[in-house]
């Protein structure tokens, strides 16, 4: 069984390498394909699996079907197209349409990914091109999003009723991994939080999106009820703007960007973690906060929602407001649930190899399909 992964997304997310090197190391027969429209010089962190090809200019993204054109036939003349049993495109647009096109015109079956880009992009704003999200879906062999809350709102907004049920039954959900570095340093047992010092913490881009804005709106009406409140803040400025307003702040400890190992003493010495993201694929740093034992406060309705019940091991809100936020925090801090074992325990679910043989799964049943219709 060959599996080509189709992936234009690895070059800014290189966490895909954990994947792939335990798929290589597991046995599997894997390579990956990353076009990009610019020279990347250090190739060698990708992965002798990986061909990379500048196969497109930065233009192209306006004109989504002759970019896919492009890609399409570097694909086919890279690649003994006969070997490949399974492609695994890894977002539903970019990717999706390539291996679609693979299938009409080589039978190769395929699995796709949809990502935060496919629903609050592609889906959302892009009108014209629903109608090809739908179809990639359609004939999908598996899907697989990464949170209940992507899924559910892909199926009630984007897919006609009378389809609803047919990919419903073909979808998985499947989180992304975070690296092993954080199960092999996983936390003790945290204590219940008991006093009114409350150490939180945020990691991400500073910018609209990651909502820094609302996070510390919510730590004033906090310091209003009279808690006493540092919030550390990790992450590279991406709008001087957003960071204007938060970097004076007295309660604001900007950390600048940390390595893995200073996270780790980071995420030790805080807390509570609270990320209210606008929009989020999946968000690895609330996986890597719950291995060291943080229960976390996250966005409703975006990708890591729909992973745990609320209550588990934190809480979903309205990234928006503020008020709910510290509303949350109170929770927490008052819940013997949250502040036992459970998060500790829970994250092992984000190990790599708990991630992977998901995806065997589903490539075991699609490549037995296959050799059962021949």
């Amino acid at each position: 069984m060959k599996i080509l992964h189709i992936n234009s997304y690895y070059n800014g997310s290189k966490f895909y390498k954990n994947l792939y090197d335990f798929q290589v190391n597991s046995g599997l027969d894997i390579s990956v394909f990353l076009p990009v429209s610019s020279v990347i010089d250090n190739d060698k962190e990708y992965g002798s699996y990986t061909t990379i090809s500048k196969n497109h200019n930065k233009y192209d993204r306006f004109f989504f079907q002759l970019k896919q054109s492009k890609i399409y036939r570097d694909i086919v003349n890279s690649y003994d197209i006969k070997k490949i049993s399974i492609i695994h495109a890894h977002s539903l647009f970019t990717n999706g349409y390539i291996a679609m096109k693979f299938k009409k015109n080589f039978g190769i079956p395929y699995v796709v990914a949809v990502r935060n880009t496919d629903v609050n992009t592609f889906f959302k704003k892009m009108i014209h091109l629903r109608w090809i999200g739908f179809k990639i879906l359609d004939n999908a062999n598996q899907v697989v999003f990464l949170s209940e809350s992507y899924k559910n709102e892909v199926l009630e907004k984007y897919v006609p009723n009378s389809k609803k049920a047919e990919i419903n039954e073909k979808i998985s959900v499947i989180p992304n991994g975070i690296d092993d570095f954080w199960f092999e340093n996983i936390c003790d047992e945290k204590d219940e939080l008991q006093s009114s010092n409350l150490k939180l913490l945020q990691i991400g881009d500073i910018d609209k999106n990651k909502n820094i804005e609302t996070t510390v709106k919510a730590v004033e009406l906090l310091i209003e009820k009279g808690y006493r409140v540092k919030l550390d803040v990790v992450g590279k400025i991406k709008d001087r703007t957003v960071f204007d307003k938060i970097k004076d702040l007295e309660f604001v400890n900007y950390l600048g960007t940390k390595s893995k190992e200073e996270l780790l003493e980071i995420y030790r010495s805080n807390d509570i973690f609270i990320l209210p993201s606008i929009n989020e694929t999946f968000g690895l740093v609330y996986a890597e906060a719950m291995s060291q034992g943080l229960p976390i406060i996250y966005s409703k309705g975006q990708g890591f929602d729909g992973q745990f019940e609320d209550g588990e091991i934190g809480y979903s809100v309205n990234p928006l407001d503020a008020d709910e936020i510290a509303d949350r925090v109170f929770k927490i801090k008052d819940s013997l649930d949250v502040c036992k074992g459970n998060i500790i325990n829970s994250s092992k679910k984000f190990q790599w190899e708990v991630v992977n043989n998901d995806y065997n799964r589903i490539y075991n049943s699609i490549y037995r399909e296959q050799i059962n219709e021949n």
